[in-house]
């Protein structure tokens, strides 16, 4: 499982947003929140109250007034999670096939299908460039053919890929779909989530988290046409004492988006550089981070700010 999956996954789950949901407004004690979520078994809410809890995403209170009585409320992990789930319902509701809703079957079955695809790398290796499933299989060896097969289906049939507009009439290759594109938004707003409320629970970020981020947003922009030049983006890990960088670089040609390529070599005309949550804060215009911007401060600050606004905007369905 990849960074920003267990937020996702858990999102998915229609109980664990409802529960959230109901307890956003005040502290419930357990009879009237399992009556606000419909009445689920009292195991099934007790099995997911014990999670919400151990994520810190709730914390149990035990009552006074009656011996043996508990209640509920959100903490701040919680409401930052709910942050994180209006900005897959905006992509949701996005959907080729039409709007949809968190906790709706069909929602459940998108997130699934983007989660699996972001986990095993499917998204990364086909944000670069379109490929066949037996392409595939060689780019991705350790996870199986099958597997990769039923994935890749599961992502078609949702419409987070498509058959490639060209085919060469002996290969069909899969491509991202636009939505999949869009899905920058949620993916990057669990993986922040998750590196600053439970990072000692999850993966860390890593350089095909932020390969595939960058690959799968960069062509969305739409920049002035007076821009030229190439630009690095890229993102700084660090691994005990060790660092590491990973990114890409964009080469931009009267205002359009000539390439983007999954290199940080070289010597480019602008870049941007930061640690995983410098860049989250300052895609979302918070306070407190350090980012570094060097060169052609034009051209850099015109392909953030695209960004910015690609992971802020709510797509239109």
């Amino acid at each position: 499982m990849r960074s920003g999956s267990e937020a996702l996954s858990m999102l998915a789950v229609p109980l664990n947003v409802q529960i959230l949901h109901s307890l956003d407004e005040e502290p419930t004690p357990l009879p009237d929140l399992r009556r606000a979520v419909g009445h689920p078994p009292v195991t099934t809410m007790r099995s997911y109250l014990r999670r919400l809890t151990e994520l810190g995403l709730i914390e149990r209170h035990r009552e006074d007034d009656f011996p043996g009585s508990v209640s509920y409320a959100i903490t701040g992990q919680g409401e930052r999670l709910l942050a994180v789930a209006g900005v897959l319902q905006g992509w949701l509701r996005s959907s080729p096939e039409g709007n949809l809703e968190l906790g709706e079957t069909a929602s459940k079955s998108a997130i699934k299908a983007l989660v699996d695809g972001w986990s095993t790398g499917i998204v990364r290796a086909l944000a670069a460039r379109p490929l066949a499933l037996t392409e595939l299989n060689r780019v991705i060896p350790q996870v199986s053919y099958p597997t990769l097969e039923r994935r890749l289906t599961a992502m078609r049939q949702v419409g987070l890929t498509q058959p490639e507009a060209q085919r060469d009439g002996r290969v069909t290759r899969c491509e991202v779909t636009p939505w999949l594109r869009h899905a920058v938004a949620p993916l990057t707003a669990a993986v922040g989530w998750e590196s600053q409320c439970i990072p000692s629970k999850v993966p860390a970020p890593g350089r095909i988290d932020a390969e595939a981020a960058f690959l799968l947003a960069i062509p969305l922009l739409e920049l002035s046409p007076e821009l030229e030049g190439t630009c690095r983006l890229a993102v700084e890990f660090r691994r005990g004492s060790d660092l590491d960088f990973a990114g890409v670089t964009v080469t931009v040609v009267d205002g359009q988006i000539r390439s983007c390529v999954a290199r940080i070599e070289g010597k480019p005309d602008a870049w941007v550089t930061g640690g995983v949550l410098d860049w989250f804060r300052w895609m979302r215009d918070l306070d407190g981070h350090q980012v570094e911007v060097g060169g052609d401060s034009a051209l850099a600050n015109a392909l953030v700010d695209g960004l910015r606004g690609t992971l802020l905007r709510v797509p239109k369905s």
